[in-house]
């Protein structure tokens, strides 16, 4: 029996014992992997800088903190979460209870990316065990270290007929994928999702896809451009550009235009220094094919600022083009990388019609103070989820669901529905005899 096969049908001989559905076992295994998160976090931060070059700063707070919020905040909400719910009856049916019961799936298959190997793993963990569930975790073979450290990490915390990590390449998610599984939770590109989506449809297995897409970033004449400047750079920056959520193009009013080129400019010498390729805590670009890939964008279009590269290092430094149009090469797929092209406009309209006549984004971020423009954007665009006068933000929440819409994705998670996502939602009214 080859390991994928051999992991489901453990998994799934231990889920129908029944006690993963015990409440008190799934908070004894949340509060394990926190215990086992806590023991391990100088080798995860070691594991992100080996493989993105990521500082100890950058590894904690996207990738670590994160992952640490969520798990408290389902340890002090999962005893409501997991309580059947009464709704009202039909009145026709007087003597009718209406009660919902959430339930897990069986054994669920976490496939996680590159760019937050650890976050986007063990995000979609929490849910998973919270639920219920059984889970295996099949790591990104492109960031080698985190991936090992995830397996030993789970495996010094759990049975492998309850949670289970299975390395490797293209391979071994192609052998995951063959398995029957009950539920799918998949991160990474539009057409790795595809791929997934179409090998679920074999077995209906029901999928969370957490895709991406060209998030945009408008600018409006009223903007508070310092502060747009800061969190543009910020959201557009981190991990070295590589976010799923990252603003991947700028729509950028005239009139300040100018002004907040240089804003920008100031900005990522005051965060990242003089010479960004001089910084040590820079991330890098994860491997030599998507380096390449980013650089043919570089010379699509006018420098504004920065334009550098390094291929031994895999280092492109913060990037900004101008002179770009809607059917340059640079605007046809996700850059995923620390090059942000911008267009600039008098009337917003006709940008607002490109956006839409496009793939939906994942995300899109508005910085205006004009509260008829906010609800303008917002009711004519649809988009993932997205901030008004910030970036990012919006994902750390664990109040916001989390989650694409067309192209961008499928499914959503944070919070409350990271539970929900891994649960079914099974309804049952019972009458009296």
């Amino acid at each position: 029996m080859d390991q994928a096969k051999q992991l489901v049908t453990e998994q799934r001989t231990f889920f129908y014992t029944g006690q993963t559905k015990n409440i008190e076992y799934r908070i004894n295994a949340l509060q394990q992997l926190r215990k086992g998160i806590e023991k391990y976090q100088q080798r995860i931060q070691d594991a992100l800088r080996a493989d993105l070059n990521k500082s100890e700063a950058e590894a904690y707070g996207s990738e670590i903190r994160i992952v640490l919020g969520e798990l408290d905040f389902a340890l002090e909400h999962l005893q409501e979460w997991a309580v059947p719910k009464q709704v009202p009856t039909n009145s026709a049916m007087p003597d009718g209870v209406s009660t919902i019961y959430p339930e897990p799936y069986g054994v669920a298959l976490i496939i996680a990316p590159w760019n937050y190997p650890f976050q986007l793993a063990f995000g979609p963990l929490i849910g998973a065990i919270a639920a219920g569930n059984c889970a295996v975790i099949k790591p990104s073979e492109l960031t080698p270290a985190v991936s090992r450290l995830t397996y030993d990490l789970i495996q010094e915390i759990f049975p492998q007929e309850y949670i289970a990590v299975m390395e490797g390449e293209v391979e071994a998610s192609t052998a995951l994928l063959k398995e029957k599984f009950d539920y799918i939770f998949f991160t990474g590109s539009t057409g790795v999702g595809r791929i997934v989506m179409k090998a679920a449809a074999e077995h209906l297995t029901p999928v969370t896809l957490e895709l991406g897409g060209k998030s945009p970033a408008i600018v409006h004449n009223d903007a508070e451009l310092k502060l747009v400047a800061q969190r543009i750079v910020r959201g557009k920056f981190l991990n070295a550009g590589q976010t799923c959520v990252a603003p991947d193009y700028l729509l950028v009013h005239e009139q300040v235009h100018d002004e907040l080129i240089n804003l920008i400019g100031a900005e990522i010498k005051d965060k990242f220094g003089d010479d960004v390729l001089q910084n040590a805590d820079f991330p890098h670009i994860v491997n030599s094919r998507n380096f390449d890939r980013l650089s043919k964008f570089l010379t699509d279009g006018k420098t504004l600022i920065g334009g550098r590269s390094v291929r031994e290092q895999l280092l492109i430094e913060p990037t900004v083009l101008g002179d770009v149009n809607w059917e340059s090469a640079v605007m046809k797929e996700e850059i995923f990388g620390p090059i942000l092209p911008v267009f600039t406009y008098s009337d917003l309209n006709p940008m607002l019609d490109e956006i839409v006549r496009r793939p939906k984004p994942l995300a899109l971020y508005l910085f205006t103070q004009d509260e008829q423009l906010q609800d303008q954007v917002l009711n004519q665009v649809s988009f993932g989820g997205g901030c008004i006068n910030d970036t990012l933000s919006h994902m750390t929440s664990h109040y916001l669901p989390f989650g694409g819409v067309g192209e961008s994705g499928m499914g959503s998670y944070h919070g409350q529905q990271s539970f929900d996502v891994f649960s079914h939602h099974k309804s049952v009214l019972k009458r009296s005899e």
